[in-house]
């Protein structure tokens, strides 16, 4: 799931509405709401993209560069360095006017994120409620920004889900060092560590999930470690590309125009079924170089390599084996709240991957190649 830019969301900052009665008056300094958001719209083109890996598409692109989305967000003073804050977030498809899915079901009204809580400078915060789970933080890892051709492609978007009933940590600033925590309870009756199969209404059938993001930045650079667990509804960790343990590493370091990014990945699936991937390693490369203040470069390359690769006797793949990314982008900022982007990227997969280009897939065509692309506009407010 991608996240907001933080260099290129602006946001329209609206004053609270008065309250009646003695306190109006101290409300109105202490409270805030914010309205923000972002449209994302364009064309999108790749080949060999049928299910049986055949065929070109050309399609109205939507969530590629980024999420559409609309949130509204707030805080009040409580005095004594403390704050109450909310936060509601929905991604939309802009080309359709439909709401994304998210982790519990296909028609939630804020997908993304729905949370109160508490902050203070000098003890962090703690939030209650609907989160991005906690490997969203690859984020700051990824040359591309979470994009459709990004991090997520060749771990099957292992790396970007929801989580709901969330119970979340944030610790202040300490030299540099932040470390964030959280949970993401399952709500099975008599299983602590199961969950609900929610694929009725098209959801996930998730556990309990768990998670821990250690950084540390200073001077320009940015070291970054992650680890987090996604059980399967009876608590086991059964499928590589979706209940399985996560161990994510990565820097990144900004000289002058340059930015530069490298990260490392691992999965574990110890309970996956006989001859099904259990383990992968994904790595990769990029940098983002500043032409000018208005064009930017983006480059970045991707390797994953599961084991247990193999193929049935129909010629579909298990979702084993090898494959690599690359990808290249130009980011034009016509404003501070409005660019065009032009993307273009390849995949080519060993025997037993199918890894397709966007998102975060496998259809299963063993050695699949694919090449595409997609170009728009974004707009935030």
């Amino acid at each position: 799931m991608k996240q907001v830019k933080p260099s290129f969301i602006g946001a329209k900052t609206l004053c609270a509405l008065a309250l009646m009665g003695a306190f109006s008056a101290q409300a109105q300094a202490q409270s805030s709401v914010t309205i923000y958001g972002r449209v994302v719209a364009g064309i999108d083109f790749q080949t060999n993209a049928g299910t049986n890996g055949k065929g070109s598409k050309w399609s109205a692109a939507n969530n590629q560069w980024g999420t559409s989305m609309i949130g509204f967000k707030g805080t009040e003073d409580l005095g004594g360095g403390t704050n109450a804050f909310f936060l509601l977030e929905s991604g939309f498809n802009s080309t359709k006017g439909a709401f994304n899915g998210t982790d519990t079901s296909n028609n939630a009204l804020f997908n993304r994120r729905s949370y109160v809580g508490l902050s203070s400078a000098s003890a962090g915060s703690i939030k209650f409620g609907k989160n991005l789970f906690i490997n969203n933080d690859v984020w700051f890892l990824d040359p591309t920004g979470q994009q459709a051709i990004g991090t997520s492609v060749l771990v099957n978007g292992r790396n970007w889900p929801g989580a709901s009933n969330v119970i979340e940590y944030n610790s202040p600033d300490m030299a540099g060092f932040t470390v964030n925590l959280q949970t993401s309870l399952g709500e099975k009756a008599g299983s602590f560590n199961g969950g609900n199969n929610n694929s009725a209404v098209g959801g996930s059938s998730d556990g309990r999930k768990d998670g821990i993001s250690l950084a540390y930045q200073k001077n320009g650079l940015e070291l970054r470690a992650i680890y987090d667990v996604v059980r399967d509804a009876n608590g086991n960790y059964d499928d590589l590309w979706k209940h399985s343990k996560e161990l994510i590493l990565g820097a990144t370091y900004k000289y002058d125009k340059l930015k530069m990014f490298v990260g490392y990945e691992n999965l574990r699936a110890p309970n996956a079924a006989a001859g099904a991937p259990s383990r992968a390693n994904h790595y990769w490369l990029g940098a983002n170089y500043d032409v000018t203040s208005q064009l930017q470069l983006v480059g970045a390359w991707f390797h994953v390599n599961a084991n247990n690769a193999s193929v049935s006797s129909t010629g579909v793949g298990n979702g084993g084996g090898t494959a690599n990314l690359y990808m290249a982008g130009i980011n034009y900022f016509l404003s501070k709240r409005t660019l065009l982007y032009v993307d273009v990227g390849t995949v080519r997969n060993g025997t037993g991957a199918g890894h397709i280009l966007e998102n975060g897939g496998d259809n299963g065509v063993s050695g699949l190649k694919q090449t595409g692309g997609y170009f728009g506009i974004a707009h935030s407010f």
